[in-house]
């Protein structure tokens, strides 16, 4: 299934893919998508996988993307809470986590209770330090740069404040899960000045080459835009 006839910007699409190779052992299992927009990467999994998928945002949701089916609930933690435990194979969040630090904790905390043993969370989070970058590289903007090394919030253009935590955060709050690996994600695209050269084929298959290849070096994903996390759970 292809989704890049739904005018999804070139940056979105290099992550999916990325994300979505990542995540390419998933076939059969019982999955959770929490945060699931407007359902793209629900639906991609759910070509062989059984996905229940979780979204706060009603507007995202009448926007749906469904070519295969999945379970979709309208809800945030509440619709966790009325989930029963050790029911998922796996958990996907991404691009979540820095929208709602008062609850995350307890977020993550019920990720571990929904998953079987043995299960995986996968987390595509913001890493501080490739917000820098581009900051201060691409936008030239040094105030916002210096704001982020102070320990500052970003922003986002449709979510709001960008509230940044650490890799090491989530088995924190959740003592269950166990930190497996970590890639670096968009640590040279989200520097790349020239945009029109983002629309040629061959340029992303040569940067996801690229990306990929560098995913698991520390030095490079210090410097990576997101990182996307797995866990186990003990």
């Amino acid at each position: 299934m292809t989704y890049w006839n739904l005018s999804i910007p070139v940056w979105e699409q290099l992550q999916k893919k990325m994300t979505w190779t990542q995540l390419d052992f998933l076939h059969n299992k019982k999955i959770l998508d929490f945060g699931s927009g407007k359902g793209i990467t629900a639906d991609h999994f759910a070509e062989d996988n059984e996905v229940t998928a979780v979204e706060p945002n009603a507007d995202m949701l009448k926007e749906r993307f469904m070519a295969h089916d999945y379970i979709q609930l309208e809800g945030s933690l509440s619709v966790l809470k009325g989930l029963p435990s050790e029911s998922f194979d796996a958990i996907l969040c991404h691009n979540v986590l820095e929208y709602a630090p008062k609850e995350r904790p307890e977020i993550v905390q019920e990720f571990a209770r929904l998953l079987k043993p043995d299960g995986i969370l996968s987390i595509l989070k913001h890493n501080r330090a490739g917000r820098v970058m581009q900051m201060a590289v691409l936008l030239n903007q040094f105030d916002h740069a210096n704001a982020l090394l102070d320990g500052n919030c970003g922003q986002s253009a449709q979510f709001g404040a960008i509230s940044y935590y650490e890799d090491t955060n989530i088995c924190e709050w959740a003592p269950s899960l166990t930190l497996t690996t970590t890639f670096g994600m968009r640590t040279f695209w989200d520097l790349q000045q020239n945009q029109d050269i983002q629309s040629d084929p061959a340029w992303q298959q040569n940067m996801l080459a690229l990306e990929s290849r560098v995913s698991t070096i520390p030095a490079f994903q210090e410097i990576a835009f997101f990182h996307h996390l797995l866990l186990t759970k003990k």
